[in-house]
């Protein structure tokens, strides 16, 4: 149900952005009147949260624990999603070729950082949730990557468009990436039950 709305809207939002109509014009002056506002060294940081060299260490820490605590299909499916963002964004940017707030170049449709911020750090949530509490952990990463998304408009990074496609366009990620997590937890389970298994039974006295 939510990646099919996430459809419905990515849709939506691409047609308008491509097509020029009037939801971009909206974006456009939005975009302008956002552009500079709040303190710069906070937009800034916030902006830099969705860069490769911060989000991509950060999920790579929490997969490589996670693997290391035995869930290893649960670390192998959210790698898997993370590999998955470049895959969408790149054509979408390619074939849209929507030029930037405050530069000539083109290719800022949808915000590559905000899909990697917001896939990166709830990947982190669902592999640390476990142990940290799930309902404590998803609520930060959501906030960290719509957080990322405001300072890349505020600083001129993005248009607010190229934001919310990137968040719709994760969004359609939500239910392959339920069902591959399910099928890593029954694995990693069953995996984690048979070890646990083979250490009971070589603790057993053989008589």
């Amino acid at each position: 149900m939510v990646s099919a709305l996430c459809a419905v809207l990515f849709g939506l939002v691409t047609w308008q952005v491509a097509a020029g109509g009037p939801l971009r014009d909206a974006d456009e002056r939005l975009g302008r009147t956002a552009f500079g506002q709040g303190p710069a060294r906070l937009t800034e940081f916030l902006a830099d949260l969705g860069n490769v060299t911060v989000a991509l260490p950060v999920l790579a820490v929490a997969v490589g624990y996670a693997a290391w605590r035995g869930h290893r299909a649960r670390a192998a499916a959210v790698a898997l999603a993370m590999a998955a963002v470049p895959l969408l964004v790149v054509p979408f940017k390619l074939w849209i070729d929507r030029t930037g707030p405050l530069t000539a170049e083109s290719g800022f449709y949808p915000s590559g950082h905000t899909a990697t911020a917001t896939v990166a750090y709830c990947g982190v949530a669902l592999l640390l949730g476990p142990r940290t509490g799930r309902v404590r952990a998803m609520p930060v990463a959501v906030v960290l990557g719509a957080a990322t998304g405001i300072g890349l408009v505020l600083r001129g990074y993005h248009w607010p468009l190229d934001v919310l496609g990137s968040w719709l366009l994760c969004g359609l990620l939500w239910a392959p990436s339920v069902a591959a997590l399910r099928w890593a937890d029954s694995r990693d389970g069953a995996a984690l039950s048979s070890r646990s298994t083979r250490r009971s039974c070589a603790r057993t006295p053989t008589g």
